[in-house]
C-alpha cells in the first residue's frame, strides 16, 4: 500500500477510534457527510440516522429560527475557523455544554470542501465551574454582607486590596478611599511611631497569625477598641500572597467589663453599707404608691406586705397569715387567682381588672412574679398592684378630645372619616346588608356675617345650639360631626331609599330656619346641604366625602338654605373650575390678563374725566374670558391678590402714560381689603408706574364694610392718606350704612346700574337715586350713575343731580390704546 494511502487509512483509523470526541465532516451546505463513534457518543445519533442530516438539528428551536448554525458556517468560511461554547442538544433531547470547533477544509486551489467539526462535551466541567463561580459569588457576597466585623485583604506589602461593609461602617471610610493605601492609617500616630503596624505584620508573616486588642483610629479621627485577628493567606503551592484582615468593634464590650469591674470594685469597697442600702430598700417598698404583696409558695402564707397594699384593701397584721384570714373574701380571690396562675404557669403574668377595694371600685394593674432560689429553697411570689382607675380615665379623656370636637362635643373630622369607612364596610362589604349609605355635607349660610357682627363668643354659642338642633333631627345610628368653621357633616347608615337622605337634610334645613335667642339677641342662619349616596355615586370614603362637597357647593351657588344632590355633571364642573384655576395660574404667569377702559362722563355729559379699569382674560384658547367667570373663583382660591395686584399695577402703568389728567379707577375685592399689605401694594403700584396719587380711585363695594368698623375705617383712611380717591360701588343694594358716610369721607358715590335701568317705570328706584344723589349733594361727595344705555337715562340723571356718569351710551369697556379720548358731538 503506497505511504499515502496508508496515511490516509491511519487518519480514518484514528477519527474512528476517538470516543471522547465528536468528530465529523460537513459538506459546504452543513449537511453530516460522516459521522465517528465520540460524535454517536456524544449526540445519541448513529452513523445512519445521521449521515445526510443538517447539522443544525442538534441547536435549540430557537437558535435555528435566530439562524445561529448558519452564522456559524459563515464565520467559519470567512475566517477560517469558528470556536465557541454553548449549550447543543442531543437525540433525546437532553442539552449538554458543548466546546466546538468548525474549521473550513478547502483543497490545494483554496476552494470550500466542506468543515471539519470537533464536538467536546464539557458538560461536567462546566457544571464545576459553575459550581466554583457560586461558591466565589456567596463566599463573596457573605464577606461583603457582614457589617459587625470589618473583613479585608492586605497585600504583601500591608496595603489595603478590598473594603467590606463592616470595614465602612466600622472605620468610615468608603471602598475608594481606602483601597491601594496603608492599613497602618488605622492605628493612632503613637502607635505608628512605634511600629506596631510592622510588628503585626511580621508576626502573622512569622507565625501565620497575629492577634490582639488595642485602640485604632477611625476617618474622623475618633478612637474605638478593637479585637484584631491578621492571618497570612498561602497559595496552593504553599508560597504566601498576603493577610487576611478581621477587626472587630469591641468598644461597649471594653466599656461593659471595665463598668463590670468598677462595680465590682465598688461593690467591695461598700460591703459594710450593704445593711444600711437594705434598710433602704425595705423603706422604699414601704412607701412606693404601688401595693406590694410577697407570699410563701408552699406554706401560702403571706411574708411581706406595704403600707400601701394594707391601705387599699383595708387589711393590717397581713404578714405571717393567709389572705382569706386578713382580707374581704372577694380580694382575697382576686389575689389568690393572679398568684396560683403564676404559680402554674411559672412566669411573669401581668392583669388589668377591675377590683371592690376600701377606696371603692378600682381598676388594679398587676404584674406577679414568681421566684425560685434552688440554693435556700425559699420560692415566693411578688404581687404589686398600681391603681390605674385615673390614668384610664385621662387616656379616655384623651382619646375623647383626640376624636371630638372641643366646643360641640361632636365627632371631629378624624372619627368622622373612621365611622364613614365602617358605615361603607358594612353596607358594601362581601357579607353587607346592600342598604344605602348616606353622605352629606353641611355649611352655614352668613354665619360669618354673623361673627363678624356680634363677636366669636356668640358665634361660639351659636354653634353649640346649633349642632343640638342638628342632632335632634338624625337617628341614634347617624353620625354628626363638626369638621371646622361652620362646616358640619353627617353620616346616615342603613336608609332604604335615597328620598330619606333628602328627607333627613330638608329636616335639618327646617329645624335651623327658626331665630336662635341668644344672649338677648335674636339672630337667623340658614344651612345649604350636599348629599352624596353610596353606593350609587361612589363606594369609597374619599371620593363620597368629596361628591357631597360638590353638592354643596351646587346649592351654595343655587341661592343657599337649600339641598342638592350629588349628580355625574357636578364633577365635570368641577373639574371645569380646576381647569379654569390652572389655567388662570398660567395666564398670570404669561401675563394674559389685560386691561380694558371705560370712560366715566363729567355732568355736562361732553367731557371724560376718566375711566373704569376693568381686568380682561385674553385666554389663547378661549379668547376674552369676563371677570364674572373667574374673579369668583379666584377670590375662593385666594388667588384674588394676585389677580388683584396685577390688575391695579397695570392700570396705574397704562394711566401713567397717557399724556392727561385723566383718572384712572380700579375695583378692589372685598377678600383683597382684608389684605393686611394692601396699603404696602398701592403704595407701591404708585412708585413704580409715576402715577400721581391723585389720578387713582379705588372702588370699594357696602359688603367691605361688614364686620370690624374700626379696623375698616382704619384702612380707608390708610389708603386717603396716599392721596388717592375712594369710592362706595353698587350703592343701595346691600348693607347700606349711612354710619359710614358720616365717618368716612367717601370721594365718590356710585349708583347701581339695577336703580338707573327700572328708573322710568319703578317709582322706587327713582326715588333712592334721588335719595342717593341728595345726600351726595350734601354731603359734598360725587355721584356716578352706572349703567347708562340711552339719552333719556343721562337726561333724567342730570335732573336728579348725579354728578358723573357710565355705561355704553358713552362707550364700551377697550383697550387702553383703542379709548375714547373726547366724547362724539352727536351723543
Amino acid at each position: 500500500m503506497p505511504l499515502l494511502q496508508d496515511s490516509d487509512a491511519m487518519y480514518r483509523l484514528l477519527i474512528q477510534s476517538v470516543v471522547d470526541y465528536a468528530i465529523y465532516m460537513l459538506t459546504p451546505e452543513g449537511i453530516v457527510a460522516n459521522w465517528n463513534p465520540g460524535a454517536q457518543r456524544a449526540k445519541g445519533y448513529t452513523a445512519v440516522e445521521i449521515v445526510g442530516q443538517h447539522f443544525s438539528l442538534f441547536y435549540s428551536e430557537d437558535e435555528r429560527r435566530a439562524d445561529l448554525p448558519g452564522q456559524n458556517l459563515r464565520i467559519a468560511r470567512t475566517e477560517g475557523r469558528f470556536e465557541a461554547q454553548g449549550w447543543r442538544l442531543k437525540k433525546d433531547g437532553s442539552a449538554f455544554w458543548a466546546h466546538v470547533i468548525i474549521d473550513a477544509v478547502r483543497n490545494d486551489a483554496g476552494d470550500l470542501l466542506g468543515f471539519a467539526k470537533i464536538t467536546r462535551d464539557c458538560t461536567e466541567q462546566h457544571q464545576a465551574l459553575q459550581v466554583q463561580r457560586e461558591h466565589e459569588r456567596r463566599f463573596r457576597l457573605l464577606v461583603q454582607g457582614v457589617s459587625d466585623y470589618a473583613i479585608y485583604m492586605l497585600d504583601l506589602d500591608g496595603n489595603v486590596v478590598n473594603w467590606n461593609a463592616g470595614a465602612q461602617r466600622a472605620k468610615g471610610y468608603q471602598e475608594h478611599e481606602i483601597v491601594g493605601q496603608h492599613f497602618s492609617v488605622f492605628y493612632t500616630p503613637e502607635d505608628r511611631a512605634l511600629g506596631l503596624p510592622s510588628k503585626g505584620l511580621e508576626t502573622a508573616r512569622r507565625e501565620g497569625r497575629f492577634e490582639a486588642e488595642g485602640i485604632r483610629q477611625r476617618k474622623d479621627g475618633s478612637h474605638f477598641w478593637t479585637h484584631v485577628v491578621i492571618d497570612a493567606i498561602h497559595d496552593d503551592d504553599g508560597e504566601m500572597i498576603g493577610f487576611a484582615k478581621i477587626t472587630r468593634d469591641i468598644t461597649e464590650r471594653r466599656k461593659t467589663e471595665l463598668q463590670l469591674l468598677e462595680a465590682k470594685e465598688l461593690a467591695e469597697k461598700r460591703s459594710a453599707e450593704m445593711a444600711t442600702l437594705s434598710r433602704f430598700l425595705d423603706s422604699v417598698i414601704a412607701n412606693i404608691p404601688a401595693s406590694v404583696i410577697v407570699q410563701d409558695v408552699r406554706s401560702h402564707k403571706i411574708l411581706l406586705v406595704n403600707q400601701q397594699a394594707e391601705r387599699l384593701f383595708a387589711a393590717t397584721k397581713m404578714v405571717g397569715r393567709f389572705a382569706s384570714e386578713c382580707l374581704r373574701p372577694e380580694v382575697a380571690d382576686y389575689i389568690n387567682q393572679q398568684m396560683n396562675q403564676t404559680l402554674s404557669m411559672g412566669e411573669v403574668r401581668t392583669s388589668e381588672m377591675q377590683v371592690h377595694t376600701a377606696q371603692g371600685l378600682r381598676t388594679l394593674r398587676s404584674r406577679t412574679v414568681l421566684n425560685q432560689d434552688t440554693e435556700s429553697h425559699s420560692d415566693y411570689v411578688l404581687f404589686v398592684a398600681e391603681d390605674v382607675t385615673d390614668e384610664l380615665a385621662a387616656n379616655a379623656k384623651i382619646h375623647h378630645m383626640a376624636h371630638h370636637d372641643a366646643l360641640t362635643g361632636l365627632p371631629n373630622r378624624t372619627l368622622f372619616q373612621q365611622r364613614l369607612k365602617e358605615a361603607l364596610a358594612r353596607s358594601n362589604g362581601p357579607t353587607g346588608s346592600g342598604k344605602i349609605t348616606g353622605t352629606l355635607c353641611l355649611d352655614l349660610d352668613d354665619f360669618k356675617d354673623v361673627n363678624d357682627a356680634l363677636g366669636h363668643a356668640f358665634g361660639d354659642k351659636l354653634l353649640r345650639a346649633l349642632s343640638e338642633r342638628l342632632r335632634s333631627e338624625l337617628r341614634d345610628r347617624d353620625t354628626l360631626a363638626r369638621l371646622g368653621g361652620d362646616e358640619f357633616a353627617v353620616i346616615l347608615p342603613e336608609l332604604d331609599t335615597q328620598e330619606a337622605a333628602e328627607l333627613a337634610a330638608q329636616r335639618m334645613i327646617q329645624a335651623i330656619r327658626p331665630p336662635f335667642l341668644i344672649d338677648g339677641h335674636s339672630c337667623s342662619v340658614g344651612v345649604s346641604v350636599g348629599i352624596a349616596l353610596s353606593p350609587e355615586d361612589h363606594v369609597k370614603p374619599e371620593q363620597l366625602m368629596g361628591y357631597a362637597d360638590m353638592a354643596l357647593y351646587e346649592a351654595k351657588r343655587n341661592g343657599r338654605n337649600r339641598f342638592e344632590r350629588f349628580r355625574q355633571e357636578l364633577d365635570e364642573i368641577a373639574r371645569q373650575r380646576r381647569t379654569l384655576e390652572a389655567d388662570l395660574r398660567t395666564a398670570l404667569h404669561f401675563g394674559q390678563l389685560k386691561m380694558h377702559y371705560q370712560p366715566i362722563v363729567s355732568r355736562d355729559g361732553q367731557d371724560i374725566s376718566g375711566y373704569e379699569a376693568l381686568i380682561r382674560w385674553i385666554h389663547p384658547i378661549k379668547g376674552i374670558i369676563p371677570p364674572m367667570d373667574f374673579i369668583p373663583m379666584a377670590e375662593e382660591t385666594g388667588l384674588i391678590h394676585e389677580v388683584g395686584t396685577r390688575a391695579l399695577n397695570l392700570a396705574c402703568q397704562e394711566a401713567a402714560g397717557w399724556g392727561t389728567l385723566q383718572t384712572v379707577s380700579v375695583n378692589l375685592s372685598p377678600i383683597q381689603f382684608k389684605n393686611p399689605g394692601l396699603i404696602a401694594i398701592v403704595e407701591l403700584a404708585l412708585a413704580d408706574s409715576g402715577l400721581a396719587p391723585e389720578r387713582l380711585e379705588l372702588e370699594i363695594t357696602e359688603s367691605v364694610l361688614l364686620g370690624d368698623s374700626d379696623e375698616n375705617v382704619s384702612t380707608l383712611r390708610a389708603l386717603k392718606a396716599l392721596g388717592v380717591a375712594i369710592s362706595l360701588d353698587d350703592f343701595g343694594t346691600g348693607y347700606s350704612s349711612l354710619g359710614y358716610l358720616r365717618s368716612f369721607p367717601f370721594d365718590r358715590i356710585k349708583i347701581d346700574r339695577s336703580f338707573v335701568k327700572d328708573m322710568a317705570e319703578n317709582k322706587e328706584a327713582l326715588a333712592i337715586i334721588r335719595a342717593i344723589t341728595g345726600m351726595g349733594n350734601s354731603l359734598l361727595i360725587e355721584t356716578t350713575a352706572e349703567g347708562v344705555e340711552t339719552h333719556e337715562q343721562m337726561l333724567q340723571l342730570q335732573a336728579e343731580g348725579c354728578s358723573h356718569f357710565q355705561g355704553f351710551f358713552f362707550g364700551r369697556p377697550v383697550p387702553a390704546d383703542e379709548r375714547l379720548i373726547t366724547l362724539k358731538d352727536d351723543l
